[in-house]
C-alpha cells in the first residue's frame, strides 16, 4: 500500500511539473529548471516507490543504480543546457519583450 502512495506521489510531480512547463510567459531558461525538477523529484519518488514495491531483490538494486546515475547527470545536463544558450547568446521572447517596452519608455 505505501509503495502505491509513494509511486502516485511522484505521478502526482512528474503531471503537474509538466503542466508547470506549459504555463504562459515563461522562457527558456525556466522550462530547463522545470524539466530538471520534473526528472529528479518526479523520477525519484517514482523508483523509490516502485522499489519499496518489489523489495529488496536485483531488480531494486538495477533501480537504485540508474536513479543514481540519474541524480547525477540530470542536474549537470540541465546546467550544461543553460550555460551554452547563455553563453550562445540565445535571447527569450520575454528578454526581447522587456527591450522593447524599455526602447518605448525612453522614446516616449
Amino acid at each position: 500500500m505505501l509503495s502505491y502512495i509513494v509511486m502516485g506521489m511522484g505521478i502526482f510531480f512528474m503531471v503537474f511539473g509538466i503542466i508547470g512547463m506549459f504555463q504562459p510567459k515563461k522562457d527558456f531558461y525556466y522550462r530547463i529548471i522545470v524539466a530538471c525538477k520534473i526528472d529528479t523529484v518526479g523520477i525519484f519518488t517514482f523508483s523509490v516507490g516502485l522499489a519499496i514495491r518489489h523489495g529488496f531483490s536485483f531488480f531494486t538494486g538495477k533501480v537504485f543504480l540508474i536513479l543514481t546515475i540519474m541524480m547525477v547527470l540530470n542536474p549537470f545536463v540541465a546546467h550544461i543546457m543553460a550555460r551554452s544558450a547563455y553563453t550562445g547568446g540565445y535571447v527569450s521572447n520575454e528578454d526581447i519583450k522587456n527591450a522593447k517596452e524599455k526602447d518605448e519608455e525612453k522614446d516616449g
